[in-house]
C-alpha cells in the first residue's frame, strides 16, 4: 500500500520479534557474524527477525524504514492491513498477532535438543505431545498504528481498544454499519472471532466502487488515484489481504479536512483511464470501465542530477577482516570507514585534482582532471611505499610555505595492534609539478589510529596548523586514541603542542569530524569536534591557546557522529552547521530521558577491554546484547545465567558485580538524529533536527550545495554502514538524499526518482566540483558514481 502519499505502493512484510524485553530476550537466538555472512555469500538474502517496512523511491530501490517508522516490533504477526482508520488521509496499520506455542523459546529448543539427543543415545525421553505441551503459551494484544504523515507511526492499540489478550491471524476491514470508516473483523485462535466498532474516525471519506467488465468484473489490478486538498492518495484494488483474508470494494479513502476531491483518475487492467473532476466527499461513488478512454501519460520530468560515465577510475578495497572476532560485543564494525578524500590543484593547471584514500594494503593515489573532465591516476611511488598503512582522513594545504598544494594524510583502521607503527600520520611535499614526496621527519611519532584531520591557522602566525583527532584503539572499543595539535613552524615541520596550547583536548573523545571555525567573532578559528559516544565539543580559541566549552551548542549532544559540514543555511550571514548521526532507523533510539549507555572495562580480567550498552526498552534500560552473545564475550556468565529465562530480565546491575560496576567507565549517547546546527549570532545556537528522510541511515558524507539555483544553501546527505550485528541487520535505507532549503529552517526531502541519485553502497566521501555541477561518492569497497546537475530540472 501507499502509506506515504506520493503515489507509489510501498511494501510491508512481517515477522515475529517482539515489543519487550523479556520475550526478546527469551526468543532471539544467537547472531553470528560468520554464518550470517556465509548465508549472503551463498545466496541468501538477510534474514532478520523483525518487521520490514520497504519505503518505495520510485526508481527502483526501496529504502527499509520499519525502525525508523516504529512498526518494526509487532511479535508473533500475521495480517498486516493499511487503511485510513481515523479518515485523516493517512493510512494507518492493523497487524494482527498471536501464536498457540512460543516454540522459538530458547529454552524450550534447548529442552528439545535434549530429548532429541537421548533419543539417539536410546535413552527414554518424553512423548512429543508431552514434548509441545510444554512449551508456552503467551497471549498478546494486536497492534494499530496511527499515521503521523512524516514516515512515522503512533502506536494506539490501548487507546483504540486493542488491549485484550488474545490469539489473533486473518482480519479484514469493511465499513460494516455504513457510517463512513472503517471497522475490523478478526479471527482467533480457540477464541470467538471479534468485530471492532470504529470509534475513532472524525475526517470526511469517499468509497469508490469499481465495475470492470468479461471476467473482471470487479476490475481487480485497478489503480485509483485521487487529488485533494494538494495531497494525493492512490490505492490498488487487491482483494487479498494481510493473511488467509480478503477486502472487498469499495475502496475507502480518508480525506481528512477536504469536503471534496479535485480530481479522481481510475487506471484500469486494461490499460484505459477513468478520470472524473469535482467530487463531493462523504459518498459512495460508483466508476464504470464503460466510460474508459485511451492512456495519455505526460512524460516524466527530468531528474535534477543524472549519472555520468566518465566516473573516476578508482575502487576502493577494503581489506577483509573480522572485528567482531577482536571484540564480539562490538555494536557494529569499525573497519569500514573509507575512503578518505582531498581536493586540490596539486599541478598548477587550474584544474582542482584529487587525492583518494586507500584501504590497508591499498595504496592512496592521486588523480589528475583533465580539460574533458576526466580523470588520470598520477604515479606516486611515495603513496605506494605506505600501501600497509589505511588512509582514513585526508587535507590538501600548502604545508611547507613554497606556494604548492602538499598532502596531509591520517592513519587509522582497527586491524592493527595498538602502538603500530602503520598508525602513523604522513606528510607527503609538492615539488610544485604534482610529485609528492614524503617528509619523513615532519611528523612528531603519532602512533595514534585517526578519524579525522583539520587545518588552520590557529595560533595566528601565518602557517597552517594541524589537529588530527584519534578515533579509536585497535583492539581496545570503545577507548580512544590520543588527538594532537600540531604547529608548523613554517617551513613544514611540525610540533605536538597538545598539552601545553590545548589543555583536555589530548582525551576528547572517539573523534570522527573537526572542523575549524570562529565562533565567537574575535577572528580566530575555534575548533569543532564530533565523535561516537561523545558530544559535539568546542575548543575556543583564545589567543593561540584552546579551551574547552561544554555545551557549547546546548545539552544533550551526545551521540554517535559521524560527519559534519558547515554552510550559511538560513541566509543570515555566518556559519551553520550539519552534523550527521546515526539516524532513527534502528533500535538504538536515545533521548535524553532514556539514553544508551556504554559500560566498559576488563570485566572478566583477561586483558581485553569489554563494552556492554544497554538501551530502553518500554521504559527501562536492559543490555542490549542477547544471553548467547554475552556468553561469546564474557564466558563466565554462563554460572549466572544458567537459562535464557534467568536473563530475559536482567538489568546491567544484575550481569555486573557490585564491584564491576563501580570500576566500569561509561559513555552515553542521548541524540541520535541527524541535524542542524543554527548560528543565530552573539553565541547563540539552535539545534534543529532534518527532516525524518535523513534519519533513514548514519550519514558519513554532507554537501552544502545550490541545487536548485534559488541562492539557498541546499543539502545532499549520504552514508550507509553495512557492517553490523546481524540482529540490527545493515543500515542501508539511504540512496544520496537532497533536501531542498525552503527557507525558514525547513528542509523539504526531494524522493530519488526527482533527484536522480541512487548510491547503492556505503558513501564515506562527497565532493561537489565545477561549482556543484559535478558530484563525486566515494563508497567503502566500490567504485567512484559521478553526478551532472540538470539545468532543466531545477525546480
Amino acid at each position: 500500500a501507499d502509506f506515504n502519499n506520493d503515489a507509489l505502493p510501498d511494501i510491508l512484510s512481517l515477522d515475529m520479534l517482539p515489543e519487550d524485553n523479556r520475550r526478546q530476550k527469551l526468543l532471539y537466538g544467537p547472531d553470528t557474524y560468520e554464518k550470517y555472512q556465509s548465508m549472503l555469500r551463498n545466496g541468501f538474502y538477510h534474514q532478520i527477525m523483525r518487521n520490514m517496512l520497504q519505503l518505495n523511491n520510485g526508481d527502483g530501490t526501496f529504502s527499509e524504514i520499519g525502525q525508523l517508522a516504529g512498526v518494526s516490533n509487532t511479535d508473533w504477526s500475521w495480517a498486516p492491513l493499511f487503511a485510513d482508520f481515523d479518515n485523516d488521509g493517512w493510512k494507518d496499520l492493523f497487524v494482527s498477532n498471536g501464536y498457540l506455542r512460543d516454540y522459538t523459546n530458547r529454552d524450550f529448543v534447548s529442552y528439545y535438543a535434549d530429548q532429541r539427543i537421548k533419543e539417539q543415545r536410546g535413552e527414554k525421553s518424553d512423548a512429543l505431545l508431552d514434548i509441545i505441551a510444554k512449551m508456552e503459551s503467551t497471549k498478546t494484544p494486536n497492534y494499530i498504528f496511527r499515521n503521523n504523515g512524516d514516515l512515522t507511526f503512533t502506536k494506539k492499540s490501548a487507546d483504540w481498544g486493542f488491549d485484550e489478550l488474545v490469539l489473533s491471524n486473518g482480519a479484514v476491514h469493511a465499513d460494516l454499519d455504513l457510517d463512513g470508516d472503517l471497522d475490523l473483523v478478526i479471527n482467533n485462535v480457540n477464541a470467538p472471532a471479534r468485530i471492532y466498532e470504529n470509534q475513532v474516525a472524525k475526517g470526511h471519506y469517499l468509497k469508490v466502487n469499481l465495475m470492470g467488465n468479461g471476467s473482471n468484473r470487479h476490475a481487480i489490478g485497478a489503480k485509483v488515484k485521487l487529488e485533494a486538498n494538494s495531497q494525493t492518495f492512490m490505492q490498488e484494488f487487491m482483494p487479498t489481504r494481510g493473511f488467509q483474508s480478503a477486502m472487498h470494494l469499495p475502496l475507502h479513502f480518508g480525506l481528512g479536512e477536504a469536503q471534496s476531491v479535485d480530481k479522481l483518475s481510475v487506471s484500469w487492467p486494461d490499460g484505459t483511464v477513468t478520470v472524473l473532476h469535482n467530487i463531493p466527499a462523504d459518498q459512495t461513488l460508483t466508476v464504470d470501465i464503460a466510460n474508459a478512454q485511451p492512456a495519455n501519460p505526460a512524460p516524466a520530468p527530468e531528474a535534477m542530477f543524472s549519472p555520468l560515465n566518465n566516473s573516476m577510475p578508482f575502487a576502493h578495497q577494503e581489506n577483509q577482516g573480522i572485528d567482531f572476532k577482536q571484540q564480539s560485543l562490538l555494536p557494529y564494525a569499525l573497519s569500514y570507514m573509507g575512503p578518505s578524500v582531498a581536493t586540490a590543484d596539486f599541478n598548477g593547471d587550474g584544474l582542482t585534482d584529487l587525492f583518494a584514500g586507500g584501504a590497508k594494503m591499498q595504496a592512496g593515489q592521486i588523480f589528475l582532471q583533465q580539460t574533458d573532465g576526466s580523470w588520470a591516476p598520477s604515479l606516486q611511488p611515495a603513496l605506494t611505499n605506505d600501501l600497509i598503512m589505511e588512509d582514513v582522513a585526508a587535507a590538501a594545504f600548502d604545508a611547507d610555505g613554497d606556494g604548492d598544494t602538499d598532502l596531509y594524510v591520517s592513519s587509522g583502521g582497527y586491524h592493527y595492534l595498538p602502538e603500530d607503527l602503520a598508525l602513523q600520520d604522513r606528510l607527503y611535499l609538492n615539488d610544485g609539478s604534482g610529485q609528492f614526496e614524503k617528509a619523513t621527519r615532519a611528523l612528531p611519532l603519532m602512533r595514534s589510529s585517526s578519524g579525522t584531520v583539520a587545518v588552520a591557522d590557529f595560533d595566528g602566525d601565518g602557517d597552517q596548523d594541524v589537529f588530527a583527532g584519534g578515533r579509536l584503539i585497535p583492539g581496545q572499543y570503545p577507548l580512544a586514541a590520543r588527538s594532537y595539535l600540531l604547529e608548523n613552524n613554517g617551513k613544514g615541520e611540525f610540533k605536538e603542542v597538545t598539552s601545553e596550547k590545548a589543555p583536555g583536548l589530548e582525551q576528547p573523545g572517539m573523534v570522527t569530524s573537526a572542523l575549524w571555525e570562529d565562533l565567537n567573532g574575535d577572528g580566530q578559528p575555534d575548533l569543532v569536534l564530533a565523535g561516537e559516544w561523545m558530544p559535539l565539543t568546542v575548543f575556543l580559541n583564545q589567543s593561540g591557546q584552546l579551551q574547552r566549552t561544554d555545551n557549547f551548542f546546548g545539552e544533550h549532544t551526545d551521540g554517535w557522529w559521524w560527519s559534519m559540514a558547515k554552510a550559511d543555511l538560513d541566509g543570515d550571514g555566518d556559519t551553520d552547521f550539519i552534523a550527521g548521526n546515526l539516524g532513527q532507523n534502528t533500535n538504538l533510539k536515545v533521548s535524553a530521558k532514556e539514553p544508551a549507555t556504554l559500560y566498559y572495562g576488563d570485566f572478566d580480567e583477561n586483558g581485553a577491554v569489554d563494552p556492554l550498552i544497554t538501551h530502553y526498552i518500554q521504559g527501562a534500560p536492559y543490555p542490549f546484547v542477547s544471553r548467547d552473545n554475552l556468553f561469546g564475550q564474557l564466558a563466565a556468565m554462563r554460572k549466572k545465567f544458567r537459562d535464557y529465562a534467568s536473563y530475559s530480565d536482567a538489568r546491567i546491575e544484575d550481569v555486573l558485580s557490585p564491584e564491576q560496576l563501580e570500576s566500569a567507565r561509561q559513555l552515553k549517547a542521548t541524540q541520535g538524529k541527524t541535524v542542524w546546527l543554527e548560528n543565530q549570532g552573539n553565541g547563540n545556537w539552535t539545534v534543529r533536527e532534518l527532516p525524518a528522510a535523513a534519519q533513514m541511515s548514519p550519514v558519513f558524507a554532507i554537501l552544502p550545495l545550490d541545487a536548485n539555483n534559488d541562492g539557498r544553501q541546499d543539502l545532499i546527505l549520504a552514508g550507509n554502514l553495512s557492517e553490523t550485528r546481524p540482529t540490527m541487520g545493515p543500515w542501508d535505507a539511504n540512496y544520496g538524499q537532497l533536501f531542498i532549503n525552503r527557507g525558514d529552517g525547513q528542509f523539504e526531502y526531494v524522493p530519488q526518482h526527482q533527484s536522480g541519485l541512487s548510491l547503492i553502497g556505503d558513501v564515506r566521501s562527497a565532493v561537489a566540483l565545477n561549482e556543484g555541477q559535478t558530484l563525486l561518492f566515494f563508497r567503502n569497497n566500490q567504485t567512484v558514481l559521478a553526478y551532472s546537475k540538470n539545468k532543466a530540472a531545477i525546480n
